[in-house]
């Protein structure tokens, strides 16, 4: 038995972006986040997630300048961590999650929450938290517990990609972000929606365009 089908990589990719931009509301998005927001809905499989994304427009460029100054990238999940392709960005670029560190199910246990949320905790005292990237996709509880550290202390991460998914609490951890005054950049997916590889594929987008415009400044005489 033969079937009919695209056999190569190449045309199966280029077709996938094409399809995309075909079936995809794109034309609200600033010419550095519309290409994020592609890698979001390739990574869904959803030309509907365009019309769910909320974000603030100096997101990609504040990742950037995050990036290229030395911040590192926090992440809520080892799923996260290990999808973001540490070829894309800056050299000594630390990509950190604690999430099996040894010291959480003690953390957690005294503060009554999630692991992930003790894990923000973590971050905070190590002096982290303020002007990193920050990159969720599983865990409400760590986003809510990054707005509250933010208002009790002070400190302001860089950009938040925020896309927790669940039935119990990711639509409202989403909602608090875009409601947040502090003012902090962000993107998220509103709604149930999310989950690691959508977080993964914004992060590895604007890392992305970071390694362009390094080799750009490269070639430049």
């Amino acid at each position: 038995m033969s079937h009919d089908y695209i056999r190569t990589g190449s045309p199966i990719y280029a077709r996938s972006f094409e399809i995309i931009r075909e079936e995809s509301n794109l034309g609200r998005f600033p010419d550095d986040i519309e290409p994020v927001v592609v890698r979001m809905i390739h990574a869904a499989a959803d030309p509907a997630i365009a019309d769910l994304i909320a974000f603030t427009p100096g997101v990609a460029a504040a990742t950037l300048a995050a990036l290229e100054a030395g911040a590192p990238i926090l992440c809520d999940s080892s799923m996260v961590a290990t999808g973001i392709i540490r070829s894309r960005l800056p050299e000594h670029t630390r990509i950190i999650c604690h999430i099996k560190d040894p010291r959480l199910p003690a953390i957690a246990e005294a503060k009554d929450c999630t692991k992930a949320a003790a894990a923000v905790d973590l971050w905070q005292e190590d002096g982290l938290l303020d002007g990193a990237v920050i990159a969720m996709g599983n865990a409400p509880t760590a986003l809510f517990r990054v707005l509250e550290v933010m208002h009790e202390t002070g400190a302001r991460p860089a950009a938040i990609v925020g896309i927790p998914v669940g039935f119990v609490g990711a639509a409202e951890s989403k909602d608090a972000l875009v409601a947040d005054d502090s003012g902090v950049e962000y993107i998220t997916v509103l709604g149930r929606r999310g989950g690691s590889a959508m977080a993964v594929a914004a992060m590895n987008a604007m890392a992305s365009r970071a390694e362009t415009t390094n080799d750009q400044e490269n070639e430049t005489p």
